[in-house]
């Protein structure tokens, strides 16, 4: 896979203000639509997803706790019986993810330990009135360490069936190489938590059997792409911002080779290092890519294979047009006018776009008449 560097960017138009509540029309690849307002809080949307029947998204809120919103009607439930979270800084109640085979809800967060805070799993059913989550802690990264910061974290299940979770490194670099931690790796369990007889390294005496790939810094965006490949999304530190193709066994260089550099100014590492995987796309400078998204459906036509990123420091929604080698052919920067930090993007059963924000808001856009 070729190396692209992302440099040209295409702006759409837009007419009147989110904030004066007129409905908005945005024009892009020729489609022209709306954003509606599903939900409005006051704190960060971390994750969410679709109940069963597509009418009500589950959706978490970082202080810990976790609601469903009626699409329609907008009723708001809390649901009961989440597990207790780490609060500080980017810790909390995480991502949210449901399993349409089985009804399981997964639930990431940064877990409080006497050895300090870690990224943990969550594993549950929703009572029949949707009021309590009943379930348990599937899994605990051996992730933990002081401070608040890098917890990753993002679950999927792939068409076998098999979870896969994103950790951060937690801030402590070097433990992104070191196969006898969690940090920094992305990880492959089977579906009742156990090992992977086929991970890659189950064999090795000293590496953690759970880990899939390593060298990541704060990977908070996952996906299973159309072609069942796993694709994900990560923070760079100032500038090396990522979207990686994620294979089994690779190693994605985090902190030895990046496109980054200190916050402070001085390069972090080298550009490229044999035995270690180039992203399929990088940025500097940074637009800090939180979720991940490929557009799938035929509501918007033009959009279809279209990658999607909601950015936190980019404050947009970030649209990238691909070839069939997952080549840049174009990308666009949406919703600037919002000003929003942008945290989650999916596709909604009914084929709209999803959108959460860190100011606490739920949004979709829908066509526009």
């Amino acid at each position: 896979m070729k190396l692209k560097v992302i440099s040209l960017f295409i702006f759409i138009f837009f007419t009147s203000a989110f904030s004066s509540g007129e409905a908005k029309t945005y024009t892009s690849s020729g489609q022209k639509f709306n954003v509606e307002k599903i939900f409005e809080g006051d704190d960060v949307i971390w994750g969410f997803d679709f109940l069963k029947d597509g009418s009500q998204i589950l959706f978490s809120e970082r202080n810990g706790k976790l609601k469903l919103v009626d699409i329609k009607s907008k009723k708001v439930t809390e649901i009961l019986g989440v597990p207790k979270v780490f609060t500080d800084s980017q810790g909390g109640l995480l991502d949210v993810y449901l399993d349409s085979k089985t009804q399981f809800v997964y639930l990431t967060y940064s877990e409080p330990t006497p050895k300090g805070a870690t990224t943990s799993l969550f594993r549950g059913k929703l009572s029949t009135d949707n009021k309590k989550i009943i379930g348990e802690r599937f899994f605990q990264a051996q992730a933990f360490a002081n401070g608040g910061i890098h917890y990753g974290s993002r679950v999927v299940i792939d068409q076998n069936g098999f979870i896969f979770l994103s950790v951060g490194e937690r801030n402590v670099r070097d433990r992104a190489q070191d196969l006898n931690t969690h940090q920094g790796k992305i990880l492959r369990l089977n579906s009742d938590g156990t090992i992977p007889k086929d991970n890659p390294f189950v064999a090795n005496k000293v590496a953690l059997g759970e880990i899939w790939s390593l060298g990541h810094r704060n990977p908070q965006g996952l996906i299973i792409d159309s072609k069942g490949q796993l694709l994900n999304a990560e923070f760079g530190p100032r500038g090396g911002d990522e979207v990686n193709l994620v294979i089994k066994g690779a190693n994605y260089g985090w902190p030895v080779v990046t496109y980054g550099s200190e916050y402070y100014g001085p390069s972090i590492g080298t550009k490229s290092k044999e035995g270690m995987i180039q992203p399929l796309y990088y940025w500097v400078p940074s637009i800090s890519p939180s979720g991940l998204m490929e557009y799938t459906a035929n509501v918007f036509p033009n959009f279809k294979g279209n990658l999607f990123l909601a950015t936190l420091s980019g404050m947009h929604l970030h649209r990238i047009v691909t070839g069939s080698e997952r080549q840049i052919l174009q990308e666009e920067k949406l919703l600037l006018d919002l000003e929003e930090r942008f945290r989650q993007v999916k596709l909604g059963p009914e084929g709209f776009i999803y959108l959460s924000t860190d100011s606490g808001k739920l949004l979709r856009l829908v066509p526009a008449p």
